[in-house]
């Protein structure tokens, strides 16, 4: 998946970003935060699987 179509993933299901910190975009939803890396490519699927979790997805 690529780092945009994450980032337009998480605006769909209501995360917001807060500030762009350089390339990582920092969202919140209520009392969470989560960092999305934005470099212009696919996010390793680690990563990926790690946002997933922490924003309830998977």
């Amino acid at each position: 998946m690529t780092d945009k179509a994450l980032l337009k993933l998480l605006k769909k299901n209501g995360w917001k970003v807060i500030r762009i910190n350089g390339s990582h975009h920092i969202l919140q939803k209520g009392d969470q935060i989560t960092v999305v890396p934005i470099h212009g490519k696919d996010v390793p699927t680690g990563l990926l699987n790690c946002i997933l979790k922490e924003t309830g997805l998977k």
